[in-house]
């Protein structure tokens, strides 16, 4: 059956509309601050360096390698870890961010547990799993965190979604 073209066009823009999964990513995700590409650079440190001052001017895609060859050498320099996931969320990958958020989980990263918390629901949230992203952000609103008003926020869009 052929779908009369005024009315697919009226579907395709439902689907890209304000309570879309997509949408709501857009509306919801901010990268996390860049609090370290002030530092003085050293030969230790210039990998990340170098990372950072790509991510510092929003071009997420190329700080993604220089992030990695870091968290290759050091696979607990959580700070670099958790500017990939950002980096890997501002691209357009959830699947690959979840993953290094699994990794910082799994370590008891707790300086960035709120973080954590957040980001997962976002990573979920841009693959498309409302539930799962809706319930991790109630559970963040209901309790004393860094994100809960983008919580209550991302909850209550979810509630109307």
């Amino acid at each position: 059956m052929r779908i009369p073209a005024p009315i697919g066009l009226l579907l395709m823009l439902a689907s890209c509309g304000p309570g879309n999964p997509k949408s709501l990513c857009d509306r919801f995700f901010t990268p996390w601050p860049d609090i370290i590409s002030q530092r003085e650079r050293t030969p230790d440190n210039s990998d990340l360096m170098d990372a950072m001052a790509h991510y510092a001017d929003k071009q997420y895609a190329q700080a993604i390698p220089g992030l990695e060859r870091v968290i290759a050498r050091d696979n607990r320099n959580f700070a670099a870890r958790l500017y990939l996931v950002n980096a890997l969320l501002a691209t357009g990958d959830p699947y690959k961010a979840e993953m290094h958020l699994d990794f910082l989980e799994n370590y008891k990263a707790k300086s960035f547990s709120d973080q954590v918390e957040w980001y997962n629901a976002l990573c979920w949230l841009c693959e498309g799993d409302t539930a799962k992203a809706g319930q991790q952000a109630r559970w963040i609103a209901s309790r004393p965190h860094t994100y809960r008003k983008e919580a209550r926020e991302l909850a209550a869009a979810l509630a109307n979604h």
